[in-house]
């Protein structure tokens, strides 16, 4: 176990706040020093999208705290989730602040982290595997391939509206990244189809919808850049969710390879049916 490593991890000091990401789901994707931090903390305040199954690991002494923010629901604000975490360290408390995939990665980990500071608050960053890498990973879909694409844009699919954020080069977008991947998107996807059409990517643009990545929830939808909105409202897709968008998703065929677990065959040249157009994403 931990205790048997050839080196010797941080202990989480009382007075500090380690900034954790729990990764995308499986507990099994949580870091060594994100499990040392579950072991130790005193407080855990932990987000809503951190799986059960991590929460499962803190001690058994630990104070757990809730402090998700959901989608049309009384949710804390981050002033005051950024108050709570100064007012445990400031108590001696060995305070965790727990968070679904990354704390840098649309995670606010850096408003918090900036917040310590101000507070004079000692902190520690522990990076976890964001979703849009891990999560996809779980689906069968990476966000690289040699043969597809150099390039790949992480994009928040909602601003602190909730809407669809105003900045957005919709045209730099669809001609500049070859793969999309938009988290906290599904709200939004009819809209965001269309601004990516009408800026001149293909409507035929293979797209993929993962519900509850890496997860036994998981709920992989694969349609097409024009069609994503209407599946996935035909499939009754639960947030949280990806969208990937690119010639990536057609890799599926060959990569599924939790679908190979429950027997599905794979294709081992996923690319060979759009051979013609797989060098050129935006075919």
């Amino acid at each position: 176990m931990i205790d048997d490593l050839p080196f010797r991890l941080p202990d989480l000091e009382p007075g500090w706040v380690w900034l954790v990401g729990a990764g995308p789901g499986d507990p099994g994707l949580v870091s060594l020093l994100g499990f040392q931090a579950l072991r130790q903390a005193d407080v855990v305040v932990y987000d809503a999208l951190v799986d059960p199954r991590v929460i499962a690991l803190a001690a058994k002494t630990a104070r757990l705290e809730f402090a998700g923010k959901r989608g049309g629901r009384p949710s804390p604000t981050q002033p005051d989730i950024s108050a709570r975490l100064i007012r445990y360290a400031r108590e001696r408390k060995r305070v965790l602040r727990l968070k679904g995939g990354d704390p840098f990665v649309f995670g606010r980990g850096g408003e918090e982290a900036l917040a310590l500071v101000a507070a004079r608050i000692p902190f520690r960053v522990v990076p976890g595997i964001t979703s849009g890498i891990g999560g996809l990973a779980y689906a069968g879909i990476p966000v690289t391939h040699r043969d597809t694409n150099h390039v790949v844009t992480f994009i928040t699919g909602h601003g602190v509206t909730g809407d669809v954020p105003d900045e957005l080069d919709w045209r730099a977008l669809a001609s500049g990244s070859p793969v999309l991947v938009f988290y906290m998107a599904t709200k939004h996807l009819g809209r965001i189809a269309d601004h990516l059409i009408a800026a001149g990517r293909s409507a035929d643009d293979a797209a993929a919808v993962v519900s509850r990545a890496a997860t036994e929830r998981q709920v992989v939808v694969e349609t097409t850049l024009g069609r994503a909105a209407a599946d996935v409202a035909a499939a009754q897709v639960e947030p949280p969710a990806l969208v990937v968008i690119g010639p990536v998703v057609r890799l599926r065929a060959g990569l599924d390879w939790l679908g190979a677990l429950a027997g599905r065959v794979l294709d081992p040249d996923p690319l060979r049916v759009n051979a013609s157009s797989a060098g050129n994403p935006f075919a």
